[in-house]
């Protein structure tokens, strides 16, 4: 089967090594990628926000199968177009991207299905939204309601905050703004994110992981796209597992279905675990960047097979398989990130054979006068497989330890941090 696969992060070029185990696959593009996925297929340079230069595209290679990384082409539609050209796609509609790509909609959906999350309410004028949190205090969760790659979302724990961070939204200067903002209670408890492989009207599970957003150690700083990940989570039990099935992402699909607008794709479900049971904080409709880099390290199935069946809206292999190991993901960032960033820095000292159950996964890079430079906030993915998560955090640390980039920062305390001793 020949593929493309668009995008350009650590997710996408984790799916990339993954594909490339499976004997289905012949040959694997990928738009515009990244130095990484230059080094195992073919990296393409596409004008994705043009579909009818992708369409051209997969008609001249005779793509047998389309997988979007990134949330924005979806939210685009994407999808959409390369269906209308009878190909394959793995991914969801716009229609169905919306559950990602408006705050809003999903809480409106999760109020007529009955799906438990944290109360809320959505403002389009700042006076309007000063009023509220005026009203209900403090703490609150203020989210810009669209797309904001992982950076649109402010827990404000004073009146000072919360007056800033919704300034910021209606001012422009932070990522999602524009269409106005969700604010929402605050929620007690522990993140999860927990990840469903749809065809459209039914899932199967894959896997649960948990990040780190905060740019610094013990979860100080900024948010950002990621900063790192580990899987499992250690945190569900079939208990767990089942409510969050069964209450969350069942009546999702199904109210998606009866809108008229299936979900096709994988479902990514970022949770808190409270003291009345598991809450949804968020959709993507995407894997997570670097959830995704410690799922594929564990994957035990056939990528390409998964998500070929979704594409064709069939059922997926049940359950899908992951290796009994722990993986940890830490990224290495650009100093600045998620702020401003210099690149072209390079780097150095990436082994060129990664030891077994170990990855160097890349996101932010490309080759420049045959020199790996910096090309991005987050610019490598360190990862690591073992029996304990414990010993996984220690293999990932030691690789990063070699690496020879003067620009570069990560967290030391990635797999640790916010009660995950159960890793250990």
């Amino acid at each position: 089967m020949k593929v493309l696969l668009i995008g350009s992060g650590g997710r996408e070029h984790a799916i990339a090594w993954k594909l490339k185990q499976s004997p289905r696959l012949s040959r694997l593009f990928v738009a515009p990628g990244n130095g990484g996925t230059a080094d195992i297929a073919e990296n393409v340079t596409l004008d994705i926000a043009d579909h009818e230069v992708v369409v051209a595209f997969c008609c001249a290679q005779r793509i047998d199968l389309v997988i979007i990384g990134p949330e924005a082409p979806l939210v685009a539609g994407l999808a959409d177009t390369l269906r209308l050209s009878k190909i394959d796609v793995f991914g969801p509609s716009k229609a169905a991207a919306k559950l990602e790509g408006s705050k809003l909609f999903t809480k409106q959906l999760c109020v007529q299905k009955g799906i438990p999350t944290a109360t809320h309410a959505y403002f389009d004028r700042l006076a309007d939204a000063q009023k509220h949190v005026e009203k209900t205090g403090v703490p609150v969760v203020i989210k810009a309601d669209g797309l904001a790659a992982g950076k649109g979302v402010s827990v404000a724990r004073d009146m000072e905050s919360a007056s800033d961070a919704l300034k910021q939204i209606f001012d422009g200067s932070t990522p999602g703004s524009g269409a106005g903002v969700v604010i929402e209670e605050f929620l007690s408890g522990t993140e999860v994110s927990v990840f469903a492989i749809c065809n459209g009207t039914d899932f199967t599970l894959f896997g649960d992981a948990r990040d780190h957003k905060r740019a610094f150690d013990q979860d100080k700083g900024p948010n950002t796209g990621g900063m790192g990940a580990v899987s499992p989570s250690g945190l569900l039990d079939e208990n767990l597992t089942r409510q969050i099935s069964d209450r969350i992402i069942a009546p999702t699909l199904k109210g998606m279905e009866a809108r008229g607008e299936p979900f096709r794709g994988v479902l990514y479900a970022g949770l808190m675990l409270t003291e009345e049971g598991p809450k949804l904080i968020e959709y993507n409709v995407r894997f997570g960047d670097p959830e995704c880099q410690a799922l594929m390290m564990r994957l035990e199935d056939d990528l390409l097979e998964i998500l070929l069946a979704s594409a064709k809206s069939e059922p997926a292999k049940s359950p899908i398989r992951f290796k009994n190991a722990h993986a940890v993901c830490v990224v290495l960032a650009s100093k600045g990130y998620p702020g401003q960033v210099e690149t072209g820095i390079p780097i150095e000292g990436i082994p060129e054979q990664t030891l077994p159950g170990t990855e160097i996964f890349h996101a932010g890079t490309k080759w420049q006068n045959e020199k790996l430079v910096s090309n991005g906030g987050r610019v490598l993915n360190v990862c690591a497989m073992a029996a304990s998560g414990k010993e996984a955090r220690a293999r990932a640390y030691n690789i990063l330890d070699d690496i020879d980039w003067r620009d570069g920062f990560c967290r030391s305390d990635i797999g640790r941090s916010q009660q995950r001793e159960k890793l250990k």
